[in-house]
């Protein structure tokens, strides 16, 4: 009980950006994340190395050449009350150059790509979502009533799925928007300092077509089908909580997990029987949480090792996701 307190006083006090949804695998194995001080890797032989030091990034995205993708934001202190950003490109060779030089502000660079290098954004005021060919042409692909965009992902062939609040919501290549499960959030009282905004956050696909939200104020990974059912398949040990996620070549999934004092962590978990399957648009708040027998004894102590990043450091108000 101690303990418990302990770490909730310390979670109200710490004041932070919101943690971070990077992790992403390349053609070779290797396991890339951020824990917002550095992006870490985890080489398919289990060696771990920082692959690129000193950058605040929140998302991350390879591409066909195995190079990577992502940002470095920072806060110019309480006085100036302003962002500043740059984009930078990590090549397989491990060498690191800026495509996106630093500026003023946020960047508006996607890290949402399809198999074809179009890329998918966002357009919060006006309630759309667009995309961006590879020529340099942007398309208006959605629009309608959201309420708040969120993460974001994408399938190959250029499907999108995005948080809306705490639904899920998809665009098919024609545009046709779709509701595909609503209400996914399962607040915990043990993760009292996860904000209404951030209680979803990153999503991935199995190659089946499955969408995976990471409900970070739950505690757990909710598995969404294409019919809209819903079944909880993965979950993290108190005080960690799922931000993001991908699976290996061997099908074995990576959780990206944070814990209140933002320290960041990626671990090889397996997947649990699903506790519970949802009807379609029924929501997650009655999941069952008892824990599936595969996920107890000796299997969940090797499942909860992970290689475990410092806390990240702190640098004023957080941006929203995208």
């Amino acid at each position: 009980m101690k303990r418990l307190f302990a770490l909730l006083v310390l979670a109200a006090a710490t004041v932070s950006a919101h943690p971070g949804v990077g992790i992403v695998i390349d053609s070779r194995g290797n396991i890339f994340y951020t824990d917002l001080n550095h992006v870490w890797r985890i080489a398919a032989d289990g060696n771990r190395s920082i692959a690129v030091p000193n950058v605040h990034a929140h998302e991350l995205c390879t591409d066909a050449k195995d190079n990577l993708y992502g940002e470095h934001l920072w806060y110019n202190g309480e006085r100036l009350d302003t962002w500043g950003s740059r984009v930078w490109r990590r090549s397989a060779d491990g060498r690191v150059v800026d495509i996106v030089p630093a500026h003023a502000g946020f960047n508006d660079y996607s890290f949402v790509r399809d198999a074809t290098g179009n890329s998918y954004v966002a357009a919060h005021e006006q309630k759309e979502i667009r995309k961006r060919t590879p020529d340099g042409h942007t398309i208006t692909i959605a629009r309608g009533h959201f309420r708040d965009i969120r993460w974001m992902t994408v399938s190959p062939d250029g499907i999108v799925y995005f948080v809306d609040t705490a639904d899920l919501i998809r665009v098919t290549p024609e545009g046709r928007v779709a509701t595909v499960a609503k209400n996914l959030s399962d607040p915990s009282v043990f993760l009292p300092w996860v904000g209404a905004r951030h209680r979803l956050m990153g999503l991935w696909l199995d190659t089946k077509g499955n969408v995976y939200v990471a409900d970070y104020g739950g505690g757990n990974v909710k598995r969404v089908d294409r019919a809209g059912g819903v079944s909880i398949v993965a979950r993290s040990p108190y005080p960690w909580s799922p931000t993001g996620g991908v699976f290996d070549r061997a099908g074995n999934l990576w959780l990206l997990e944070y814990a209140p004092t933002n320290a960041a962590r990626a671990r090889r978990v397996p997947l649990t029987r699903p506790s519970a399957t949802l009807s379609p648009l029924r929501g997650a708040r009655a999941v069952e949480r008892r824990p599936s027998p595969r996920t107890r004894g000796e299997g969940a102590r090797r499942a909860d090792e992970g290689f475990t990043a410092p806390p990240a450091r702190t640098s004023g108000p957080a941006s929203s996701g995208r």
